[in-house]
């Protein structure tokens, strides 16, 4: 049952972020996004750790102390911020976020939208994403103007909606997006 119950929430979180992406005019991303989850060492710890409510890949890190499906998932998915995580220009610095093309940043936000809604389900509000961030993002490791673009816009979802943010993301961010990573947000 495991197997159907997880092949169901993946599809129908690949499908979710499709219907976004093709939303805001990223067709080759909603296209790609996450294939890697049907790969054996994602798809098998996704059946063995399944829940439902909650990613199998925190449930295989709490029992294994670690998730060989993550480390491979985060390493093929570039919509993932720590994808992007690297040593500073100046390696004392140490590891640092690294600066997200604007595409990718907003492959990001719908990936946390779309999540929230497939584990919430009905409890699911337009604050949810920013709620989950919020709890976590002291730990982040995030580029500045990475960080900036995220909390514009699920700050925008949670006050403006769902519309309003999704026809903001296609006519202004990725029709503009030099000007994103010019100033402070």
């Amino acid at each position: 049952m495991n197997f159907i119950n997880h092949f169901k929430t993946i599809t129908n979180h690949k499908l979710l972020v499709m219907k976004y992406c093709f939303k805001v005019g990223l067709y080759k991303q909603g296209l790609l996004h996450d294939l890697s989850k049907y790969s054996f060492v994602e798809f098998s710890a996704g059946i063995k750790y399944y829940k439902g409510y909650a990613s199998p890949n925190g449930v295989q890190k709490a029992v294994e102390g670690y998730s060989s499906a993550w480390l491979h998932h985060k390493g093929r998915n570039k919509h993932h911020f720590e994808y992007w995580i690297d040593y500073g220009v100046n390696e004392a610095e140490g590891l640092k976020g690294m600066k997200m093309p604007v595409n990718y940043v907003v492959e990001m936000f719908i990936d946390r939208v779309c999540a929230s809604k497939n584990y919430l389900k009905e409890i699911y509000t337009d604050e949810s994403p920013l709620s989950y961030y919020e709890n976590r993002k002291h730990y982040y490791v995030l580029h500045e103007d990475v960080r900036a673009l995220l909390e514009d816009l699920l700050n925008k979802l949670a006050n403006e909606g769902e519309d309003k943010t999704f026809t903001y993301v296609k006519n202004n961010i990725l029709k503009n997006t030099e000007k994103f990573y010019s100033k402070t947000l």
